[in-house]
């Protein structure tokens, strides 16, 4: 086993997730203290510019045609052989859908432990010490892998995603391109076609201002209360999942893991409690206000500012006060 950290960079339709940044930034920091490098894992083909973005201390590009879009069995075959082959310290997964879907396979076939939701990253010692937000995010559990090496899933915004960067393009010597280490032709999952959302009446991720509501709106009625803030506001009302899956909002308007990512100079969390899922979509915003009746709720382990009294109260209060 060596003191290398793996980490394995996401990416769609030509670009790298901000997750995969957040993570090399991490790992670049474990490995200085562990003794090793942070290594990251691109797969795809002819895309190979995307590696040459990463700021890792190198990069491996795995070029396969199996591999020019997401498959979960494909990526794990392929990303399970390099682990064996390369032995890593720790190998660090977004807690994405793509995360999830590789996370189990690669704990499976290679026998390693993998500690997941994790927000936190930090070696005591020797060992490596995983904070993990659980329970929609009201307990912080830390957990130490069984055994030197580990798998960990990384919650998005856990980690600043400057130190992940690349300052310039990568120096070629440092992506090391390879084809895939095992055969990825007798695939069972085959790769159909990319089915993305309708774009909706107003696209939330171009938003400076967000005007969010989760269940303490109370009901469907009072969401014109919130339209009425986010009018005066000259922003957009944006929603965490209960409020879409009741269909109040559409689905383009819901923020979060199963929705869309944001980053607004403003986001005004309403009546948000701040499960994993919601906070995994706005954590990058600049600055974050929550408003809710629960002192304990997550959201206010993110948020800027915030305050505990009724929304219901506040918001016609704060809509004519930005009127007048």
């Amino acid at each position: 086993m060596g003191n290398d950290i793996l980490v394995l960079a996401e990416h769609l339709n030509g670009k790298v997730s901000d997750i995969s940044f957040e993570m090399i930034g991490k790992a670049k920091e474990l490995a200085q203290k562990f003794g090793g490098k942070a290594i990251a894992i691109l797969m795809g083909s002819g895309v190979k510019s995307l590696a040459e973005s990463l700021g890792a201390d190198s990069v491996l590009y795995v070029d396969d045609p199996a591999l020019a879009q997401f498959n979960p069995e494909a990526y794990s075959r392929a990303l399970a052989a390099v682990i064996k082959d390369r032995a890593p310290r720790v190998v660090m997964i977004g807690n994405t859908s793509m995360g999830m879907d590789v996370g189990a396979w690669l704990s499976v076939s290679t026998e390693l432990p993998l500690i997941a939701y994790v927000n936190g990253l930090a070696i005591e010692g020797s060992t490596l010490v995983a904070t993990s937000q659980i329970y929609g995010g009201k307990i912080q559990a830390e957990a130490i892998p069984n055994g030197e090496s580990c798998l960990v899933s990384c919650l998005a915004g856990a980690f600043p995603v400057g130190a992940g960067l690349a300052p310039a393009l990568v120096p070629a010597q440092s992506v090391e391109q390879i084809a895939s280490p095992v055969p990825l032709n007798d695939l069972k999952v085959k790769f159909i076609k990319l089915i993305e959302p309708e774009k909706g009446d107003v696209d939330i991720t171009q938003q400076p201002i967000l005007v969010s509501i989760g269940r303490g709106i109370g009901g469907q009625e009072n969401i014109e209360l919130a339209q009425e803030l986010a009018s005066a506001l000259g922003c957009a009302v944006s929603s965490s999942r209960p409020i879409t899956d009741a269909g109040w909002l559409p689905k383009t308007r819901q923020v979060g893991k199963s929705g869309l990512t944001v980053k607004p100079k403003i986001y005004l969390a309403l009546g948000i409690s701040g499960a994993p899922e919601h906070l995994e979509g706005m954590r990058g915003a600049e600055l974050i206000i929550a408003v809710n009746t629960d002192a304990k709720a997550p959201i206010f382990d993110v948020a800027h500012y915030g305050a505990t009294c009724d929304m219901l109260d506040l918001i016609p209060a704060l809509t004519e006060k930005i009127k007048g």
